[in-house]
């Protein structure tokens, strides 16, 4: 992944074949082709298949925090994780537990190659800059400068294919009992677009950009952090031939997701609250029921905070919290070891194909 972005792409051995293949190619005449462009491949097909196969994984527990974050105050309808799963099972069936799966991974496909691909390239245009004002050309990324590129990949990604990510904050939510139901990604899409105008696409934009720093910053900072460390110490035996096993990076992902989104939560719960507002139709989570049935309003990021800490207590900017941290460490660490994995086979496929 990115630390080995820091000492070189591929092996030593992995480049002479690749230049002995190429150099090959001229002799007979055919166009080479280029590494670089197999390089960007490779990072974006496996970056896709991390996100499908994390999020996928955990679908229950996902459906499970969002609903947790917009419901009702006044209509409490989950209560918790055992309770809330056991209330979608009774309510909805399995089909329930993974609802808005489908576009989530339609989502989380592209933002995590786009994410992934993000970081490598972002990290080796920092390098290069640090390297050239150091004056130090074998000097490393530190912990702060692989927060920035990590940062720089999560706004890229996010923005990218934040309408996805808003329709499906909806269609996540939304049961058989609301009162207006989209069919799909495309038709949320559309119908948001026509009936809120295009502005509505990026409700939660603000809350989201600044909740990517710290989130997707420190994920990478410290899950590159702890394998540097680990491969530099070698501490109880947990490295062999410089090469972490499978439970080891697991391990320092999973400690990279829990750090990340701890801090950077409060700001996803406003996120999916103003994602909800101008819903003419909203799902009775959100409005409530009978007497209870209420508008979602806010003017903006300041004025969500400032209601939600006002009238539910600063408790309610961690709603959701358990299902979520029970969520994203196994899937972060998924994530994290699915790249590596799938780039890993992709790379001996390229050798080989060649």
């Amino acid at each position: 992944m990115a630390s080995e972005d820091v000492k070189s792409s591929e092996t030593a051995v992995s480049t002479i074949v690749n230049l002995a293949e190429e150099a090959k190619l001229a002799r007979e005449g055919v166009k080479a082709p280029s590494y670089a462009i197999l390089s960007i491949c490779k990072s974006l097909v496996a970056g896709g298949v991390a996100g499908g196969v994390s999020r996928t994984a955990v679908a229950p527990l996902e459906r499970l925090k969002i609903l947790l974050q917009v419901q009702n105050p006044h209509s409490i309808k989950y209560n918790g994780t055992i309770q809330g799963l056991k209330y979608i099972w009774r309510t909805e069936g399995f089909r329930g537990l993974f609802k808005g799966n489908g576009t989530n991974c339609a989502r989380i496909v592209p933002n995590s190659a786009v994410k992934f691909f993000s970081y490598e390239q972002a990290s080796k245009g920092i390098l290069y800059l640090y390297q050239q004002q150091t004056g130090n050309e074998d000097a490393q990324l530190t912990p702060l400068l692989r927060l920035g590129a990590g940062a720089c990949a999560g706004i890229i990604a996010m923005s990218a294919t934040y309408p996805m990510d808003m329709v499906r904050g909806r269609l996540t939510v939304q049961t058989e009992s609301s009162p207006y139901q989209y069919r799909g990604m495309f038709h949320a899409l559309s119908t948001v677009l026509r009936e809120e105008g295009p502005r509505a696409l990026y409700k939660g934009w603000l809350p989201s950009v600044i909740g990517v720093i710290p989130y997707v910053g420190l994920n990478f900072s410290v899950y590159e952090s702890l394998k540097d460390w680990l491969i530099k110490t070698r501490p109880f035996g947990l490295v062999e031939d410089s090469e972490l096993s499978v439970t080891t990076r697991l391990a320092c992902g999973a400690a990279a997701g829990t750090v990340g989104q701890t801090i950077a939560y409060p700001l996803d719960v406003i996120r999916r609250r103003m994602q909800m507002v101008g819903w003419k139709d909203a799902a009775s989570v959100v409005t409530g029921d009978g007497r209870n049935r209420a508008s979602l309003e806010y003017t903006g990021m300041i004025d969500a905070f400032r209601k939600t800490v006002r009238h539910e207590g600063f408790g309610a900017l961690y709603k959701g919290l358990v299902p979520n941290s029970v969520k994203v460490v196994p899937s972060i660490a998924i994530a994290f070891v699915s790249y590596e994995v799938v780039k890993d086979i992709l790379g001996v496929e390229i050798r080989i194909s060649d």
